[in-house]
């Protein structure tokens, strides 16, 4: 009996593995494979109404304006855009880390500044908003430290406070805003920044945010950073100039980045930010279980285009 004995007990291990493999749960799809299957329903066109193109030597930088949260100051950049105003000012900072900002590097001087024509000087503070059941929110379970909650709202990452029942954008890597002093209404618009660096979330509800990135980032984040202060530059030469700046509305059709950017309120959405919270590519051994507001990808593509940027 006992030369049985190690036989009948390998084969008693066989089919206890065999058991344990079969009953083990299938992976969970990886962000690529949920994007995969998403649906045409799962996706919306930018509005040429409120897309700018920022056209740079090097191509072109494409931004979603976000009326909802500014309205004024979406309104303010608009006329300046139909006015041409930005056409040939230039990047004058670019601090690494941070933020690339552009505008007249002459606006200290009112002989030479370049006019705003119809556009206001100074503007109501939009640092935050009221919550209303019209504004979509898609809440993030995971906790925040700078606001009681965080999650998305019309494809931007957004923050809210239920007992003050306000609301505000985040700045996150690639979100839009306006520059302004000390004072709070003077910011108008005619100086711009994209956060280029780790989220300056400190930022948040101190400065208007109208707007994201939706492609083109890299010739944003990749500028030579400025030697002076905050990271201007010190050299006419070394601003990078602005050909033009457009409503996607007022481009011909021909000339447009047509875009499509994945819902932020669709199961499909919730199935994308699951696969970032866990990660089941065969690279990761140790699923971090949680996902910061700013580490949530908002997936961009061209109509039919099969890969994201």
């Amino acid at each position: 009996m006992k030369k049985w004995t190690p036989v009948l007990g390998t084969a008693f291990l066989v089919i206890a593995f065999a058991d344990v493999n079969a009953q083990a749960p299938p992976k969970a799809p990886t962000m690529q494979q949920v994007l995969d299957a998403s649906k045409p329903s799962d996706w919306r066109a930018t509005d040429p109404d409120n897309t700018l193109y920022v056209d740079l030597p090097a191509g072109r930088v494409v931004i979603e304006l976000a009326p909802a949260f500014a309205p004024l100051h979406a309104a303010n950049i608009k006329t300046m855009v139909r006015e041409h105003y930005f056409d040939g000012l230039a990047i004058l900072r670019v601090q690494d880390n941070f933020v690339t900002q552009w505008g007249d590097p002459d606006t200290d001087q009112p002989d030479k500044a370049r006019p705003l024509g119809k556009a206001s000087k100074t503007l109501a503070a939009e640092f935050e908003r009221a919550i209303t059941k019209d504004l979509p929110f898609t809440r993030l379970p995971d906790g925040d430290v700078y606001a009681s909650e965080v999650g998305f709202t019309n494809g931007m990452p957004a923050a809210r406070d239920p007992k003050t029942g306000k609301t505000w954008l985040a700045h996150c890597y690639g979100m839009f805003g306006v520059g302004r002093d000390n004072g709070a209404e003077t910011g108008s618009g005619a100086e711009l920044y994209v956060v280029i660096g780790h989220a300056p979330r400190q930022l948040d509800r101190n400065i208007a945010v109208v707007g994201r990135v939706v492609r083109g980032m890299e010739l944003l984040s990749a500028l030579p950073r400025g030697t002076g202060a905050l990271g201007f530059y010190e050299k006419p030469e070394q601003r990078l100039a602005i050909k033009s700046v457009r409503l996607a509305a007022e481009v011909p059709a021909a000339e447009r980045t047509p875009l499509e950017i994945l819902r932020t309120d669709t199961p499909t959405f919730m199935a994308l930010v699951e696969s970032r919270r866990n990660r089941s590519d065969d690279w990761y051994k140790v699923p971090a279980g949680r996902i910061d507001l700013c580490n949530v990808p908002i997936p961009v593509r061209a109509p039919r285009e099969q890969s994201t940027r």
